[in-house]
């Protein structure tokens, strides 16, 4: 069979265009630009990968037409057809091409003379983006004369608690959405031909910065497209103080202070016993205790020896740093809150003392959402923007790993490390990370305490 003329849009690129058009002119034209892609994505796309290899095994049998590499799709093309005139009956990663654009199907499936398509997503629900994705997929299959009984979204189910071996089939379930993807068809087709007109053009699209450089996904040309963009502090307003407000916020706590933060990792597939997609996994605490009022804080931390540790081990770590008395302070709390939940819950012998610890939980960031504003706060109340804008001789930005999501895919990953220097060197990294979210929770309150007192 002769292979197919190379594609002009697949659909991740079709939806590059969708979210913003520079961007998919950038891609074909000037990937060079692109940010350098962070641990925690590659996390996340490793992730991706992992579970839509897994969910064929929901379809055991199946022949391969995945390509040898990014340019040999003609190759998976031809492949696929060829599975199919054979009478094949279950084709993984099945591929289809039509005037100019390529779709990539995850599972392709023959039943009783009808065929199905599924589409895996990493995810416990359906979203806009994937019924956009799906309908792309949709149009370029029928367009090239395969007709389908049912398309449908393969979702993970985080009702699904693992005991001993994975069961596929309990950990996935199927959303079928052929209705929606079907209304879309003419929105799809004209769209297309708009975004291979696109590609013909020499110059790049001019479009500013906005929302939809984060939304549905985060543009890997931001960087590039916002250098040289400076925000006025006027942007941000005027400084706001409101010290009755804050003054209030600071009668209701009682000393000694906790100030606590978590670090979680999680997988889209349990891998342990007790686990669920997406489960935060904690590995690792910090917490500043602060006796009476001005007193030097004292440290206490936990970082688990790997992701196969028991919660239980840190649950009874925690309790036993936290006491019985005196507030406990989260930096928008809602985080720890949830994972205390979970604890309690999965270890219901200690559901008092944990109990005891919700009804003292305060958040550190509430005198932020309306009576505290800076504009070097850039609009944000994150611990990130806050703690320059109070304490600037304090920052994340010289650290190893500066954030949640680049400290939850270092600890994963370090079960894939046998050098043990580069594992202590990043349990370091870890701990000074973690340490400073509540050592800047510290620093945070005294400047709070001292505008009160001023």
């Amino acid at each position: 069979m002769l292979l197919p003329p190379r594609h002009q849009l697949s659909k991740s690129t079709f939806m590059m265009g969708c979210q913003c058009e520079k961007r998919l002119w950038l891609h074909k034209f000037q990937p060079d630009l692109k940010d350098e892609m962070d641990e925690a994505q590659q996390t996340i796309f490793q992730n991706g990968t992992n579970v839509g290899k897994l969910a064929e095994q929901l379809f055991p049998g199946g022949v391969d037409a995945r390509p040898k590499d990014s340019y040999s799709y003609p190759q998976s093309v031809t492949d696929t057809a060829r599975y199919i005139a054979e009478g094949k009956t279950i084709i993984y990663e099945a591929a289809f091409q039509y005037e100019g654009l390529l779709c990539a199907l995850d599972i392709l499936v023959k039943k009783d003379g009808k065929w199905y398509g599924y589409e895996v997503k990493g995810a416990t629900k359906s979203k806009e983006p994937y019924i956009q994705d799906v309908a792309f997929q949709y149009y370029v299959i029928i367009n090239a004369g395969l007709e389908l009984e049912d398309i449908s979204l393969t979702l993970l189910n985080t009702g699904y608690k693992r005991r001993g071996e994975l069961d596929v089939h309990q950990l996935f379930h199927f959303v079928s959405i052929k209705q929606e993807v079907e209304a879309l068809q003419n929105t799809i087709a004209l769209k297309a031909e708009g975004l291979k007109a696109l590609l013909k053009q020499k110059e790049v699209p001019q479009i500013t910065i906005g929302g939809h450089c984060s939304k549905p996904y985060q543009c890997d040309f931001y960087g590039h497209c916002s250098e040289g963009i400076v925000q006025e502090e006027s942007d941000y307003g005027n400084a706001h103080i409101n010290k009755k407000a804050i003054a209030g916020f600071l009668d209701e706590i009682e000393y000694p202070l906790y100030y606590m933060d978590f670090e979680t990792w999680s997988s889209t597939i349990p891998e342990f016993d007790g686990h669920w997609a997406f489960r935060h996994n904690c590995f690792q605490y910090s917490v500043h205790v602060q006796r009476t009022p001005g007193s030097e804080p004292e440290h206490y931390y936990y970082l688990a020896d790997g992701v196969e540790s028991q919660s239980l081990e840190f649950l009874e770590q925690l309790l036993s740093v936290l006491d019985d008395e005196g507030t406990v302070l989260a930096y928008n709390k809602t985080f720890e809150k949830t994972r205390l939940n979970e604890l309690k819950r999965e270890h219901p012998q200690y559901e008092e003392k944990v109990d005891a610890i919700l009804e003292r939980l305060m958040d550190l960031m509430s005198p932020f959402w309306s009576h505290y504003r800076l504009p070097e706060m850039e609009g944000s109340r994150s611990i990130k923007y806050v703690l320059p804008a109070l304490v600037p001789e304090l920052s994340y930005d010289d650290l190893e790993i500066g954030n949640g999501g680049d400290a939850s895919s270092a600890f994963y990953n370090l079960r894939f490390e046998t050098d043990s220097e580069k594992i202590q060197i990043t349990r370091n990294a870890l701990l000074e990370y973690c340490g400073l979210d509540t050592l800047a929770m510290v620093k945070i309150m005294e400047k709070l305490i001292e505008i009160i007192n001023n």
